[in-house]
């Protein structure tokens, strides 16, 4: 049985060591895909516009040393994403990508035309971004955070950013409140984009109730890397303690068999006891009667921090479900609609957002599994 490889490294920012250790991970991985004017498309997690303490984005020394490894092969570098709030310029700007790179030759611009591709069932055929189909090679850059609706965002859920624009929360709302069925649309999308490598930014990763401004930065000091993202996510989770089956898009890639079965780890793997993780709470519970009621009195929800709301908008924009509304105090949220994406804790710029189980909810769920 043929086993896959996942390089572990310690690592830090300082670029005279940074380099050679990305440079390094790439030419082991490389495996001779990235030729003389060859289009590589490189994949960082561009969520919103952040200074790189923050720990939100790809830290901008992990994509420069990615593109020079690149350029220096006679390829064709484009860094490209769909940031989930604000502008492809302002985060540029913001989180020293701009910078980084301004003394190299290469592509910076947003996805923005998509291509109908079929991913297959459930899901069949949908929008991805024209250039991360058209790229001949892919190289997947995630940064380690909690998520508050899918526990962990690492390599396979990195790949969500090809989709372009606003069918971002179109997905989650069709995926409504069914984690499962939205880890199954993350991993369709992995394995039809398929990138060639994925190096994970776990240096200084986010912990508490990431993705976005409301988690906190935890510096780990560690760079994962494979050809398989599906294998980076596994060890990933090993460090952190956490079983292949709470992370659901490794429970569903084991189920639909894209899971490796023999992972060699390369390098050693520390232990994280300690990490802080979002409270995850069931999406629904108890007998399907009184699943909307419940739903809407009783389970988990997102709710607004007043002194640190700005009314800036984003969050009421981008839901998807529109249930979101401004109040002279703070945020009206219609829990009717609201489908539990947690998209406005995501985008929220000023971390005003968080989520919240109603005391009457935790009651309710420990009674119901008795």
């Amino acid at each position: 049985m043929a086993e896959t490889r996942v390089y572990v490294r310690s690592g830090s920012y300082e670029y005279e060591k940074l380099r050679p250790l990305i440079f390094g991970l790439l030419s082991m991985l490389d495996q001779g895909r990235i030729r003389q004017q060859s289009r590589v498309l490189i994949k960082p997690n561009f969520l919103a516009p952040a200074p790189p303490d923050r720990a939100m984005i790809t830290h901008p020394l992990v994509i420069k040393a990615a593109v020079e490894y690149v350029y220096e092969k006679g390829a064709l570098p484009q860094v490209s994403d769909s940031p989930a709030m604000g502008t492809f310029e302002r985060l540029m700007h913001e989180g020293g990508i701009d910078v980084s790179l301004r003394d190299i030759p290469v592509v910076c611009r947003p996805f923005k035309d998509s291509r109908v591709v079929d991913i297959g069932p459930p899901f069949n055929r949908i929008e991805i971004a024209a250039d991360a189909m058209e790229a001949d090679v892919i190289i997947n850059l995630p940064k380690l955070k909690t998520h508050t609706q899918m526990l962990l965002t690492l390599g396979v859920k990195n790949m969500f950013g090809c989709i372009v624009g606003l069918r971002k929360p179109e997905w989650h709302l069709r995926a409504g409140i069914d984690r499962e069925r939205f880890a199954e649309l993350l991993v369709r999308i992995y394995a039809t984009v398929k990138p060639a490598i994925t190096i994970l930014d776990g240096i200084l990763a986010m912990e508490g109730q990431g993705p976005g401004k409301s988690g906190m930065p935890r510096e780990l000091g560690i760079v994962v890397a494979a050809n398989d993202a599906f294998a980076v996510d596994a060890v990933v989770c090993r460090m952190l303690g956490v079983s292949e089956d709470e992370l659901l898009t490794s429970r569903v890639a084991t189920k639909l068999g894209l899971m490796p079965e023999n992972i060699a780890i390369e390098g050693d793997l520390p232990t994280v006891h300690d990490m802080q993780f979002p409270a995850m709470t069931p999406l629904v519970f108890g007998p399907k009667k009184l699943q909307g009621f419940m739903r809407k009195h009783l389970i988990q929800r997102p709710v607004c921090r007043t002194s640190l709301c700005r009314h800036c908008g984003e969050c009421w924009r981008y839901c998807p479900a529109k249930a979101i509304e401004p109040e002279m105090q703070g945020l009206r949220f219609d829990y009717d609609k609201c489908i539990r994406c947690y998209c406005c804790i995501e985008v929220c710029p000023y971390g005003a957002l968080s989520t919240k189980e109603t005391a009457a909810g935790g009651l309710a769920r420990k009674i119901l599994k008795r």
